[in-house]
């Protein structure tokens, strides 16, 4: 008698730890679900021949067929995932200078001083971070430009359609990125 073996899961579960880290005390009992990347969907795998690049889906960008890997079409809807997330930057920075202009308010109280310098300093290093995704931003849209967005910078092998819609800024595949991280643990920066 074979065993009934239950399909793999396609949606993998945060950990206990990351959950708390993130979700209000309120809804800690609820289970946060992080989606996986669809597979190849044969259906779809067509349709890009009939759409501009900002119609097209991510999953309809995934069935591609892998002969057409960075086409103009995928190079385009790259693109312009990257402008949106540009944009989506650059909005969140004048917010933030808009922010620290308005909290500028004398407080008598030194916990409460304090805390609002805390929010400030917090604030600033996120907007940090987002400043250096802007110069990864816009050296990715140079790629695109150049032609060699999509393609490893150690090996010259295709990053891959799912690491890229992951994250578009990646310039390395995940098997060199995967490399340096261990390099980098086992040697230090």
């Amino acid at each position: 008698m074979a065993a009934l073996v239950p399909p793999p899961p396609t949606q993998v579960l945060a950990s206990t730890a990351a959950k708390n880290s993130f979700m209000p005390i309120s809804n800690q009992a609820a289970t946060t679900i992080i989606p996986v990347i669809p597979k190849k969907d044969a259906k779809l795998a067509n349709n890009w021949k009939t759409k501009t690049a900002d119609q097209l889906t991510e999953a309809e960008v995934i069935a591609m067929p892998d002969s057409e890997y960075m086409n103009d079409i995928q190079m385009a809807f790259f693109r312009l995932k990257l402008v949106q997330l540009k944009n989506e930057v650059l909005s969140n920075a004048s917010e933030t200078t808009e922010h620290l202009r308005e909290d500028t308010v004398v407080v008598p109280d030194p916990a409460d001083r304090a805390t609002i310098e805390e929010e400030h300093a917090l604030e600033l290093r996120t907007r940090d971070r987002e400043r250096k995704l802007l110069k990864k931003i816009e050296q990715s849209i140079h790629r695109i430009d150049g032609g060699d967005y999509g393609y490893c910078d150690e090996t010259g092998e295709p990053i891959g359609v799912a690491r890229l819609l992951a994250r578009p800024t990646a310039t390395l595949s995940l098997e060199a990125q995967e490399r340096r991280e261990l390099k980098q643990k086992m040697f230090g920066d």
